[in-house]
C-alpha cells in the first residue's frame, strides 16, 4: 500500500480512511457472530502473533511478553495496538526502559505517513524521555536504541521533519555497525532508512535510489540471523515490489504467510509479491485469509484507529486481484462493499483523496463489460471533479462499446471538459489525479476510432494511452486499473495483426505475469499465425490462470466483442469445451 504525501495532504487522505471507512464490507460472507462469540474489547489482550520474541531488561514474564506483542505490532504496522502493548509492558515493570522506548517508536513516521500529528509528537517526546530515565539497568543494546531514537524527535516539533528522519537513520546505522549480530537492529536500521524515502527505493527505469542498497543489505543481514523475522520479511518485500526483480522477495513472501496470523497486514503482504510474480490466486487467498482476520481482529478490538486503512487495503486488494481472476461476482460485490463503507460528508471535506477511490465500482464494471450498468449509474455529484471526469470516461467506452458513436463522441467531450476541473492537488492513490485521468482521453479516442472502422487510428490512440499509463508512479492496486495493453491488443487482434498484438501481449505480461486476460490474447495471437505448438502452451497457462474465473473469455477487452470462431480448432480452452461458471 503506498497512500503516502508531502506536507499536510499526507494526514488528510489518512484520516480519512481512519475515520469514514467504518462500515467496512470485509468480502465475502463472513462468519456469522453473536456477543457470545467474541470477548468483550479490553485496552489490552494478547493476540496470536508468532513466536518472535526479543528478551528486554525484565524479570516480570508478562511485561516480557506485552513488549514481545508490542515489537511484533510494530513490525506489522499496527502501530496503535503495539502502543497498548507497550504500554502494558510499561505497566507491569514501571522500570522497563525498552517499554517507554517502544512507545515512542510506534508514535513516530513510517513509510505509510510520514507525517506526525503534535499528539504524537509529545507522546513520543515523553516517552523519550521516560526511557532515558530508566536506561541505566538497560543492556547496551538497549540503550543504544534508546538514544539512536532521541536523534529522531525534539519538542517543540519543527515543521520540516527530514533532518530529524536522516540522523535517526544515520543513529541507527551506527548502532547495527556495533551490534552486528542483532536482527532486530538491522531490520530497524533498514526501515529507519526506509523513513528517509518513503515508497521510493527505485527509480522508473528500474535502479535502486540512495540508500536502497543499504536497506537490502541490513534486511538481508537481519534475515541471515533470524529467517523468520517478521519486521525483516515484511520490509524486504516494500523493499523490493517496484524493483526490476520482485522475485527476490518470493521466499521472504512465502515465510511470512503465516507466520502471524492475527496480523491481517503481515498476512496480506505476501500478494504484493504474488502479484508481481504472477500467483495471483495466491494473492487472491492472501487477501482472503487478511480479511479474515480483520473480521477477527474487529471482534477483539475495542478501538479501530489508523489500522482501518490496512483492512481497506485488504479489501480494495481482493477487488483487484478478483478482477485479474476473471472472478466478476467477487470484484464487484467486494468493490461495491468497499465504496459503500465510505461516508458521504467526510468524503465531501476530503474529496482530493477520497473522491478517486470512489471509481473502483466503475472500473469493475468496465473490467467486465457491464456496460448497461456503467450507463445507469446515477452521476456522480458536481463537488466530486475526478469521479465526474472519469463517470464521462466510462459512458464514453460503454457508448463505444455498444456501437453508440454519437453518444460516445459526446461523452468524450464532456470528459474533456471536465478534465481541467480537476485541481492539480486531488490525487489517485500515488498519482495526481490529473495524470490517472490523462490515460483515458486517448484511450477514449481508441475506442470511438475502432467503432468508425478506423483501426489504424485506434491503435495509434491506444498506444498513447499505453505510454502515459507506463509513466505513472507504482502503486497497488495500479491506478490505471484495466491494463490499456487489453483494448490494444483484442483491436489489433481484429485488425488482423496478430504479430504486433502477439508483442503487445508479451509486455504487458512482462508487468503483469500470468493473467489471464494477456493470455487469452496471447493465445489467439499465436494461433493466428499457426504458431500451433506455442498456442497450446499458452492455452495450458490460460486454463490454470482461468480456472477460478465466473467469466467466460473470447479476447482480452469487452470492448471487442470478437468471435474466436476463426482460431483452429481445439487450441483453446472454451473450444475444447471448457465450460465457465455463470
Amino acid at each position: 500500500m503506498r497512500l503516502n504525501r508531502p506536507s499536510h495532504s499526507t494526514v488528510h487522505w489518512f484520516v480519512l480512511l481512519v475515520v469514514s471507512i467504518s462500515a467496512l464490507a470485509l468480502s465475502g460472507p463472513a462468519a456469522s457472530s453473536t456477543p457470545e462469540d467474541v470477548d468483550p474489547p479490553l485496552a489490552w489482550r494478547p493476540f496470536e502473533l508468532g513466536s518472535y520474541s526479543r528478551p528486554v531488561s525484565t524479570r516480570v514474564a508478562e511485561a516480557q511478553k506485552a513488549f514481545d506483542q508490542g515489537l511484533v505490532w510494530a513490525f506489522a504496522f499496527n502501530h496503535d495496538e503495539a502502543q497498548r502493548a507497550f504500554s502494558e509492558a510499561a505497566r507491569l515493570d514501571p522500570a522497563l526502559a525498552m517499554a517507554w522506548w517502544g512507545v515512542a517508536l510506534v508514535n513516530g513516521p513510517h513509510i505509510n505517513n510520514p507525517a506526525m500529528s503534535e499528539v504524537q509528537s509529545r507522546t513520543a517526546w515523553e516517552a523519550l524521555t521516560k526511557a532515558r530515565a530508566l536506561a541505566g539497568r538497560a543492556t547496551d543494546v538497549e540503550k543504544a536504541l534508546i538514544e539512536a531514537l532521541g536523534a529522531r524527535y525534539s519538542w517543540p516539533p519543527p515543521a520540516d521533519r527530514a533532518p530529524l528522519d536522516a540522523a535517526y537513520a544515520k543513529a541507527m546505522l551506527a548502532v547495527r555497525d556495533r551490534f552486528p549480530a542483532d536482527a532486530d537492529v538491522a531490520t530497524l536500521a533498514a526501515e529507519a532508512l526506509m523513513d528517509t524515502r518513503p515508497w521510493d527505493q527505485w527509480t522508473k527505469d528500474g535502479k535502486p535510489q540512495p540508500g536502497t542498497a543499504e536497506v537490502l543489505a541490513a534486511l538481508e543481514e537481519a534475515r541471515k540471523l533470524a529467517p523468520d523475522h517478521p519486521g525483516a520479511l515484511h520490509l524486504t518485500i516494500h523493499a523490493l515490489e517496484a524493483s526490476p526483480r520482485p522475485e527476490r522477495a518470493a521466499e521472504a513472501a512465502d515465510r511470512l504467510r503465516a507466520l502471524v496470523p492475527d496480523s491481517s497486514h503481515l498476512v496480506h503482504m505476501p500478494s504484493h509479491i504474488d502479484v508481481r510474480v504472477g500467483r495471483w490466486k495466491e494473492a487472491a487467498e492472501a487477501n482472503q485469509r487478511a480479511m479474515a482476520a480483520d473480521r477477527r481482529y474487529q471482534g477483539r478490538s475495542g478501538e479501530i484507529g489508523f489500522y482501518r486503512i490496512y483492512m481497506a487495503h485488504n479489501a480494495h486488494f481482493f477487488a483487484y486481484t478478483a478482477m485479474m481472476e476473471g472472478r466478476r461476482e467477487e470484484a464487484l460485490a467486494t468493490a461495491t462493499g468497499v465504496v459503500a463503507g465510505l461516508d458521504p460528508a467526510f468524503v465531501k471535506e476530503n474529496a482530493a483523496f477520497a473522491d478517486a477511490f470512489l471509481t473502483v465500482v466503475g472500473e469493475a464494471q468496465k473490467r467486465f463489460g457491464l456496460w448497461k450498468e456503467i450507463l445507469a449509474a446515477k452521476a456522480p455529484p458536481e463537488w466530486l471533479p475526478v469521479s465526474t471526469a472519469h463517470a464521462h470516461f466510462l459512458r464514453g467506452v460503454a457508448h463505444a462499446a455498444l456501437g453508440e458513436v454519437a453518444e460516445a463522441k459526446r461523452e468524450r467531450a464532456a470528459f474533456a471538459a471536465a478534465l481541467p476541473m480537476v485541481p492539480k492537488e486531488f490525487y489517485w492513490g500515488s498519482n495526481p489525479a490529473a495524470d490517472v485521468l490523462a490515460v483515458g482521453l486517448p484511450y477514449l479516442d481508441g475506442e470511438i476510432a475502432y467503432r468508425l472502422g478506423d483501426h489504424a487510428g485506434a491503435v495509434e490512440k491506444l498506444r498513447s494511452a499505453v505510454r502515459l499509463e507506463d509513466a505513472l508512479k507504482y502503486d497497488e492496486p495500479p491506478a490505471w486499473t484495466v491494463p490499456s495493453r487489453h483494448a490494444l491488443g483484442a483491436i489489433l487482434l481484429d485488425a488482423k495483426r496478430p504479430a504486433e498484438a502477439e508483442a503487445v501481449y508479451r509486455e504487458d505480461l512482462r508487468a503483469y505475469p500470468g493473467n489471464g486476460w494477456a493470455l487469452r490474447g496471447l493465445a489467439t495471437a499465436l494461433e493466428m499465425q499457426k504458431k500451433s505448438a506455442e498456442a497450446e502452451a499458452v492455452e495450458a497457462r490460460f486454463a490454470v490462470a482461468w480456472a477460478r474465473a465466473d467469466t467466460s473469455l473470447e479476447t482480452s477487452c469487452f470492448c471487442v466483442r470478437k468471435s474466436r470462431s476463426d482460431a483452429p480448432a481445439g487450441a483453446s480452452a472454451l473450444a475444447q469445451g471448457r465450460t465457465l461458471r455463470r
